[in-house]
């Protein structure tokens, strides 16, 4: 059955028309941008949400870990295999698509493992838009989120899942998973005026991982958030021991440049911070973070989304320590030669093509108790 055509009002006009509109009653309306609001307790959404009868079933939980009550995911806690997802590009930005089990040689804490598992795949992936729904940034910050997302949405396949959840002080899933990009438009179309001046992005970040962390196959979150978090339940330090046990690989693009390069002096300090834990989350995770400064960057930086998610190489290892710790332990991905001596890329015109690769940097090892 094809999919329900969109009302003629539902378009990506109307959807930068309401953000546009917000924008400019938000300038008139709201008091400083990186203000604390009055502490209203923090409200949780569901452990899991179904989705729309009208659409296939999204990926399914692995019912062996949801029994199981622990915050680890797959690769750490029901199976031996450690599973490492890469994606290598050049300088340019080109995905050096190309490259066999050979390429590769993975250490563990310094120790070199042995990859048993090699491919790529060009499988559907699933991923989470997961936007800041708050009063900062007098409403840019939202108009941005919700334009960009939008762009996102074009770089969808027709077997591609795609699912929207929003956070102020609370996160709040929008739109389940579903194949149906006009879905989300509409729940894009709905973010037009936040309740709430909070952007708890730590909260939210844990909970659209721990959603995710029973799905299985490949998975990721695009955030478009300032990366400011104002109310959080959750510290820093504790969110970054959280994302050491998932396998979910995060994606962010900053919303807040185009007004701090603009205003650095007016809460400098605090879009450098962050700016930094923007990075934080997807390096440690293998994904990666941009900062546009014009709007004209933005179908560029979807399409690179999009582009790393369907030029992965899947590598597994059994450990060579079989201890159950509970121990993070790092992963370092790197290329080399059949040889083992550094790996050379070259051109069409023979000159040496420089490569960065994107990998996970560690995982959190079961403990005994999750082992039994």
């Amino acid at each position: 059955m094809p999919p329900p055509t969109m009302p003629p009002a539902m378009t990506r006009p109307t959807i930068r028309k309401l953000a546009l509109a917000y924008a400019l009653i938000a300038v008139l309306a709201f008091g400083p941008p990186f203000g604390l609001a009055q502490s209203q307790g923090t409200q949780h959404p569901p452990a899991s949400s179904q989705a729309p009868q009208s659409q296939p079933a999204p990926p399914q939980p692995a019912q062996d870990q949801q029994q199981s009550g622990q915050p680890g995911f797959a690769i750490s806690v029901t199976v031996p295999v450690v599973n490492v997802d890469v994606v290598v590009t050049d300088n340019d930005g080109n995905y050096l698509n190309n490259l066999k089990k050979e390429n590769f040689r993975i250490t563990e804490d310094g120790a070199p493992q042995t990859i048993t598992n090699f491919g790529t795949t060009d499988a559907p992936i699933t991923v989470v838009l997961l936007l800041e729904f708050s009063q900062l940034g007098y409403g840019w910050f939202l108009y941005n989120a919700v334009n960009w997302a939008d762009v996102f949405l074009r770089q969808l396949k027709p077997n591609d899942w795609i699912a929207l959840e929003s956070f102020n002080m609370r996160s709040n899933v929008e739109v389940d998973f579903t194949h149906n990009p006009r879905e989300v438009e509409q729940g894009l179309i709905s973010l037009y005026f936040p309740p709430f001046h909070e952007a708890n992005l730590f909260d939210a970040l844990v909970d659209v991982t721990d959603r995710l962390q029973d799905v299985k196959g490949k998975k990721a979150v695009l955030v478009l958030a300032s990366g400011i978090d104002t109310f959080s339940r959750l510290t820093l330090d504790k969110t970054i021991a959280k994302l050491k046990q998932t396998d979910v690989t995060i994606y962010c693009v900053g919303v807040a440049e185009q007004m701090f390069v603009q205003t650095l002096d007016n809460g400098g300090l605090t879009y450098l911070q962050a700016q930094n834990q923007l990075k934080s989350f997807a390096e440690m995770t293998g994904g990666r973070v941009w900062f546009p400064r014009f709007d004209g960057e933005i179908p560029g930086i979807m399409a690179d989304v999009a582009g790393s998610l369907r030029n992965e190489y899947s590598l597994g290892y059994i450990p060579s320590s079989q201890k159950n710790d509970g121990k993070y332990r790092k992963i370092k991905v790197e290329l080399v030669a059949p040889d083992g001596g550094p790996l050379t890329v070259l051109d069409q015109k023979g000159k040496k093509r420089k490569f960065q690769v994107y990998a996970r940097q560690g995982y959190t090892a079961p403990t005994s108790t999750a082992a039994n």
